[in-house]
């Protein structure tokens, strides 16, 4: 794997607040080597009139883990050098943003479509991926519902049918939209947020697919096949990971696209270079016969010389012969009349 360099700046990290985790209470104790230290999250509780009285020491202290960023822009960048690769050959991605907000759901939408990706960004139906054949019939369904809602047919039919045909699109619509063109199982998966994908995860576990996933810290960086660890509740630092990702995808994409254009460029030259010779060879083919032609005509006319030569032979013979009748009977003429 090639190693490019991506910019991350860990100040800009900071920034979007990528190295913000969860409470201390609600940690994963594998997130351990990736964490930095711990912070107080705020210094005193908001106290009413009744708590007043509550020394500053019974107060409790909330405190959140920090995520060290080095390990952050070290597993991005190794995961869009992965990324990069699969899409240069053509590799299919599946981008997973389920349990998001609304902003999210949208720019990772936009996203996938501005990489050529797949996505599922409402909600995760069981089986998608592991029951494959029934995901493949309902997409099927849906692309001959949107023919069907499309074409002109639809004002004939009654208007009832119209109506449980709008509604069947839907459904179709809300949870498959992102994979309507999807035609095999993805090669590569990437989870914006362990925690609320793991219905996904499990189903890229059983089949084997490799992940990539963005892990908080009370997630287990165990299950995924490379884990990026960064904040997965902040839409900032969702959108600042997603760019980067995106952005290496298309790189993959556009090489991908050149590399096919010149393959097929080579393969126009190639077959054009084929039909020249095919014609040469044509034309070589059409020279010889025209060549055996005059051959054969050359010597139908010498034959036909031939011929009239044996002819005229024959006829000097049969003058010869004539002639020799002639004198034969002239001397028996004469000889008759000296007897006489």
């Amino acid at each position: 794997m090639a190693q490019r360099s991506l910019n991350i700046n860990l100040d800009k990290m900071i920034k979007e607040r990528v190295h913000l985790g969860h409470l201390i209470q609600k940690w994963n104790p594998t997130m351990e080597p990736y964490l930095y230290r711990k912070r107080m999250k705020s210094r005193s509780f908001f106290i009413s009139k009744k708590d007043k009285k509550i020394s500053k020491k019974e107060k409790k202290k909330k405190y959140n883990h920090i995520t060290n960023l080095t390990f952050t822009a070290r597993f991005l960048s190794e995961a869009c050098d992965l990324l990069f690769d699969a899409a240069s050959i053509g590799r299919e991605i599946l981008i997973v943003g389920v349990g998001t907000k609304k902003r999210v759901a949208f720019s990772i939408a936009r996203a996938a479509r501005k990489a050529r990706c797949h996505y599922v960004h409402k909600k995760w139906l069981r089986g998608m991926l592991t029951n494959w054949p029934t995901t493949k019939r309902r997409l099927k369904k849906f692309r001959d519902l949107r023919k069907k809602y499309k074409s002109r047919k639809r004002a004939r039919l009654p208007k009832k049918d119209v109506a449980v045909l709008k509604r069947q699109l839907y459904h179709l619509k809300k949870y498959m939209r992102g994979i309507r063109y999807m035609k095999r199982l993805p090669d590569i998966v990437i989870i914006l947020s362990q925690d609320k994908g793991s219905k996904a995860l499990r189903e890229c576990i059983t089949l084997g697919i490799p992940t990539i996933s963005l892990i908080d810290t009370n997630c287990n960086p165990d299950l995924v096949d490379l884990p990026i660890p960064a904040n997965d509740d902040s839409i900032k630092s969702i959108y600042f990971i997603l760019k980067r990702l995106v952005v290496a995808i298309c790189k993959g994409r556009s090489s991908y696209i050149k590399r096919f254009l010149i393959h097929n460029k080579t393969e126009t030259e190639k077959t054009k270079t084929r039909k020249e010779k095919n014609q040469t060879t044509k034309e070589k083919k059409k020279t010889e016969t025209e060549r055996t032609k005059t051959r054969k005509e050359k010597n139908q006319t010498t034959k036909e010389k031939k011929k009239t030569e044996t002819e005229k032979t024959k006829t000097r013979k049969e003058k010869n012969q004539t002639t020799k009748e002639k004198k034969k009977t002239e001397t028996q003429s004469n000889q008759t009349n000296k007897d006489s």
